[in-house]
C-alpha cells in the first residue's frame, strides 16, 4: 500500500507552510492577531458545528459577521492545521492505478493535509478563512478555499441589518449553508477513488482559479442576499499558488454570482429556503480564436435543522440546472451540440447522537443532454447517480480535546459510495465491460484538526 517517502512528505509540508506565509503576505495583518475560531471565541466546537463542518445557527452568524467574534484576552496568531489519513478500497481495481505512484486498489495515503489562517485579521473589523492544502493523490501543495471578509451589524429601530464584503476564490465558498457546492455533503471523499466526469460549472469548475469580490446583507436575521463578480486569475498567479490552469475554461470579462435565502428559527427548529446561481462567458480551454461559450447555472436549495442538548438532525436538498450555449466549443470540435442542459440533484439526511455519533445518507444524481464529444462517454450521456452512506465518531466534539490541546477536533469516518450509473451507463460504461458498481468505494478516514 503506497505511502509518501519521508523526504517527499517533509518537503511538501515545507512548501505548504511557505504557501500560507505567502498568502498572509497579501493580507493586512496587524502585529497581533486573535485566536483561531474555537480558541478565538473560547467556545467548544459543537457551538458552531454539529458534525463538522456542518454549521449551527451560531456558526452561520460567526461567519456572517466576518470571523471576528472573540472572547477577548491575549492575542495569538489564528493558525491551525488539519490532517486526513485514509484507506481507499474500490469494488474492482482501477486499471493503471488509482493515481500515479499508487496501486490499483487498497491504498493508504494522506487524503489532505492543510494549514489554515482562520480568524480575525483586524480585530472587530475583518477576518479570514485561508486554506493551503497538500493533496495526497497529486502529491502537490496549492492554495485551497479562501474567504476574506469584513462586516458590520447595525440596529435600525427594532430590526438588525448586517452588511459585509467578501473576497474569495471559489463560488459558494462564502455561503452560510451546507447546501451549496463548496460546503455540501460529502465533506470529505477519497482523492484516490473514481469520480464521474460531468458536473455543473458552479460545482467546482472555477475553484481556486478565480478571484471574486462581493457584497452581502442579512436583514433582521431573516433575508440574506449576496452578489459577487468573478474573474479568472492569471496563469502566472495560479501557478505561483500551486493551481494547475491547463485546459480549464477562462472567464471573459466578469462572471456574476448571486445568492438569496430566507431563514427562520422556532424552538429547536431551523429552516432555510434559497436560490443561487452564476452566469459566465468563457473561453473553452483558454482558446480565444472562436469566441466564447455561455454557461448559466441556477440552483435551488433548502436546509432543515433540529438541534437539542443531546441530538441533532438535518435534511439538506439542492438542485442545479445548467444551460450551455457552446458557440465556441462547437467550431473548435469540443462538442457536437450548440446547446446542452445539465442537471444536478443532491439530497442528504444526517443524524448526530449525543453530539458524538453521526449517521448520514445521501443521494446524488447528474443528468443531461447527450454529447459524446463534450463528455467523452460511450453513450454520449453525462449521467451518473448513486448514494453515500457514512458513519462518524467525533470523540472530542462534546467535551473538547485532551488537556494538552483542548480545542482540537477528531473525526473517524467510515464511508461507502455506491454507483447505480457512472459516466452515462450502468453497464459497460467505458466500452471495456466495466460496470458502474465496479467504482463503488469504501473509504476509511481519520480527520484531525488542531
Amino acid at each position: 500500500m503506497p505511502f509518501l517517502s519521508s523526504r517527499s512528505f517533509l518537503s511538501s509540508l515545507g512548501r505548504l507552510a511557505a504557501l500560507i506565509v505567502a498568502v498572509l503576505a497579501f493580507s493586512p495583518l496587524p502585529a497581533s492577531a486573535v485566536p483561531s475560531f474555537a480558541r478565538q471565541t473560547g467556545l467548544p466546537c459543537n457551538t458552531c458545528h454539529t458534525n463538522f463542518p456542518e454549521l449551527t445557527q451560531f456558526g452561520r452568524n460567526f461567519k456572517l459577521n466576518g470571523y471576528v467574534m472573540s472572547k477577548g484576552g491575549k492575542f495569538v496568531p489564528p493558525v491551525s492545521a488539519m490532517a486526513q489519513l485514509a484507506f481507499t478500497h474500490t469494488n474492482k481495481a482501477q486499471p493503471g492505478g488509482a493515481a500515479p505512484g499508487f496501486s490499483d486498489n487498497n491504498n493508504v495515503a494522506p487524503n489532505e493535509i492543510s494549514l489554515f489562517y482562520g480568524g480575525a485579521i483586524i480585530p472587530n473589523v475583518m477576518g479570514a478563512f485561508i486554506q493551503g492544502t497538500y493533496d495526497g493523490a497529486e502529491k502537490a501543495v496549492a492554495l485551497d478555499n479562501t474567504d476574506i471578509r469584513a462586516a458590520q451589524t447595525e440596529t435600525i429601530g427594532s430590526k438588525t441589518l448586517t452588511v459585509g464584503m467578501t473576497l474569495n476564490n471559489n463560488p459558494t465558498v462564502s455561503d452560510l449553508w451546507n447546501t451549496t457546492p463548496v460546503w455540501s455533503f460529502p465533506f470529505s471523499t477519497s482523492v484516490l477513488g473514481p469520480e464521474p466526469g460531468a458536473a455543473t460549472m458552479i460545482q467546482g469548475g472555477f475553484g481556486q482559479q478565480v478571484a471574486g469580490l462581493g457584497v452581502y446583507t442579512m436583514f433582521n436575521d431573516l433575508i440574506y442576499a449576496e452578489v459577487d463578480g468573478y474573474k479568472t486569475l492569471s496563469t502566472g498567479f495560479q501557478k505561483f499558488f500551486g493551481v494547475d490552469p491547463t485546459d480549464e475554461a477562462q472567464i471573459h470579462s466578469l462572471a456574476p454570482y448571486w445568492r438569496l435565502a430566507v431563514q427562520h428559527s422556532w424552538g429547536p427548529n431551523y429552516l432555510s429556503v434559497g436560490t443561487f446561481g452564476m452566469s459566465a462567458s468563457v473561453f473553452p480551454g483558454r482558446v480565444r480564436t472562436m469566441g466564447t461559450d455561455r454557461l448559466t447555472d441556477i440552483g435551488f436549495d433548502s436546509q432543515y435543522q433540529y438541534s437539542s442538548d443531546k441530538n441533532d438532525a438535518e435534511l439538506m436538498l439542492s438542485y442545479i440546472t445548467e444551460t450551455q450555449h457552446l458557440k465556441a466549443s462547437l467550431p473548435l470540435g469540443n462538442a457536437v451540440n450548440g446547446r446542452n442542459k445539465l442537471h444536478a440533484l443532491n439530497a442528504t439526511a444526517t443524524y448526530m447522537r449525543d453530539k458524538t455519533y453521526g449517521l448520514t445518507a445521501s443521494y446524488f444524481s447528474v443528468t443531461g443532454s447527450g454529447d459524446p464529444t463534450l463528455y467523452g462517454t460511450r453513450t454520449g450521456l453525462p449521467d451518473s447517480n448513486g448514494y453515500i452512506l457514512e458513519a462518524d465518531w467525533l470523540p472530542f466534539n462534546k467535551n473538547g480535546g485532551p488537556s494538552f490541546w483542548p480545542m482540537s477536533s477528531l473525526k473517524l469516518a467510515l464511508q461507502y459510495t455506491g454507483y447505480t450509473k457512472f459516466d452515462g451507463a450502468k453497464l459497460n460504461y467505458d466500452g471495456s465491460g466495466r460496470s458502474a458498481s465496479a467504482n463503488d468505494t469504501l473509504f476509511l478516514e481519520g480527520w484531525l484538526a488542531f
